[in-house]
């Protein structure tokens, strides 16, 4: 059965930066709410990991709808 469409590559760029934006944004969120040990203190500060993942994740879906033919901009 042939695909209907050929995906192009801007396609399966994005939805790989998706994918692995919403499992670092997944992994930070758990990493921060560890109860923190005062014997052993973090080194990756997990909050500003999560504010970054978080945006960049709903820069690549607005990118997705822009591929899909939605207009987000200005008129």
């Amino acid at each position: 059965m042939p695909i209907p469409f050929e995906p192009s590559l801007d396609l399966i760029i994005t939805l790989s930066a998706i994918a692995l934006l919403g499992a670092l944004f997944a992994f930070a969120s758990h990493r921060a709410a560890q109860p923190a040990d005062p014997l052993n203190p973090r080194l990756v500060p997990w909050r500003p990991i999560i504010v970054i993942s978080g945006f960049a994740t709903l820069v690549a879906i607005v990118h997705l709808l822009n591929l899909a033919g939605v207009e987000t901009g200005r008129p």
